[in-house]
C-alpha cells in the first residue's frame, strides 16, 4: 500500500482513538496515538492475515499479540478498519456487555483477539509459544508482538527473552514502543532501562531500531526484520515514538497515558486530525 494511503488510515485511526475514549471518559489515548502508525502499517501492508475468516489457530497466517493491552483503542480501530468486525462497533468501547472491553479479552470472542492482555509482561511468552507451535506444525508464518517500554520493567519479559534466544525461536518479531513515558512519569525517573538495544543484544536477540512515526521507515524495518527470520535468533524492533502523537496538547507529557479528553478537548483534537475514511 502506498505511504500516503497508510498515512490517511493512521489519521482516521487517531480520530477513532480520541472519540472512543472521550465518549466514555475512560481509556488510554497516549500510547494508542503513539502506536497508530506502526499498527496501521502492520495490518494494512505487512501482516499475512484473513480478517474475513478469523480463526483462533491462525494456521498459515501471521499472528499479532498486543502485550500492552491498555492501548486497546488503537488495536480495536485497526482491527475494525481492516475488516475484522464492523466499524460501527467502535461506538461500544468500554460499555457494559461490549466486546470491546478496556483491555482485550477472549471471552467475548472478538475476531482478531487471541489472548487476553492487560496484566503486563505476558505477551512475549505467548508470542514465543505460538511461534514454537508454528514451527512444530511446519507453518512458516511469523508471530509479531508489541510491548510498552514501561512493561519491560516486568521480570517475565526478560525470562521470555532468555528463552527465545536459548531455543532459537527465530520466527518472532517483537516491537517495543519506546516513548520514554509511563503512567507515573518519565521512564528514566521511575526505573531506567538503560541502553535498551544493548540489553536485547546481550540477551541474544537481533535488534533493529526505527522511527515509529515514519511510515516508510516502518515499512522498511518490518521488511528487514522479516528477512532476518529463520536465522537462529529472535528479532526485536526498538521503536521510538511520542506518546500522544498527532494531538499537540497530549505530546511531551505522561499525563495522557490513561486520561480521556473532555468534549472541548476532543473538539480540539479532532481539528488536528484529518477525517479520511469517515467517522463511525
Amino acid at each position: 500500500m502506498e505511504t500516503q494511503e497508510l498515512e490517511k488510515i493512521a489519521s482516521q485511526v487517531r480520530r477513532d482513538i480520541v472519540r472512543m475514549v472521550s465518549a466514555v471518559s475512560s481509556g488510554h489515548p497516549g500510547g494508542s496515538l503513539g502506536c497508530a502508525d506502526f499498527l496501521t502499517v502492520l495490518y494494512f501492508d505487512k501482516l499475512k492475515h484473513d480478517p474475513a475468516n478469523f480463526k483462533m489457530d491462525a494456521l498459515n497466517e501471521d499472528v499479532f499479540f498486543l502485550s500492552n493491552g491498555h492501548i486497546s483503542p488503537v488495536w480495536y480501530s485497526v482491527l475494525a478498519r481492516s475488516g475484522y468486525f464492523p466499524v460501527s462497533e467502535l461506538a461500544t468501547f468500554r460499555k457494559l456487555s461490549s466486546r470491546l472491553q478496556g483491555h482485550p479479552s477472549t471471552d467475548h470472542h472478538l475476531p482478531g483477539i487471541r489472548m487476553a492482555s492487560g496484566s503486563l509482561g505476558q505477551g512475549l511468552s505467548y508470542a514465543l509459544g505460538a511461534a514454537e507451535t508454528k514451527k512444530l506444525n511446519g507453518d512458516d508464518s511469523i508471530v509479531y508482538s508489541l510491548h510498552g517500554d514501561g512493561e519491560l520493567q516486568e521480570g517475565q519479559i526478560w525470562e521470555a527473552a532468555i528463552y527465545g534466544a536459548a531455543k532459537k525461536v527465530d520466527n518472532v518479531i517483537a516491537t517495543i514502543d519506546y516513548n520514554g513515558r509511563q503512567i507515573d512519569g518519565d521512564l528514566d525517573d521511575v526505573m531506567s532501562l538503560g541502553n535498551l538495544s544493548q540489553k536485547w543484544q546481550a540477551f541474544g536477540w537481533e535488534v533493529l531500531e526505527m522511527d515509529g512515526h515514519n511510515i516508510d521507515e516502518i515499512k522498511a524495518t518490518i521488511d528487514k526484520a522479516k528477512s532476518m527470520c529463520g536465522n537462529g535468533k529472535p528479532i526485536v524492533i526498538v521503536m521510538k515514538t511520542e506518546m500522544g502523537q498527532g494531538v499537540d496538547y497530549m505530546m511531551g507529557t505522561h499525563k495522557w497515558h490513561g486520561s480521556a479528553p473532555n468534549e472541548e478537548q476532543l473538539a480540539d483534537a479532532l481539528t488536528q486530525l484529518e477525517e479520511t475514511l469517515g467517522d463511525y
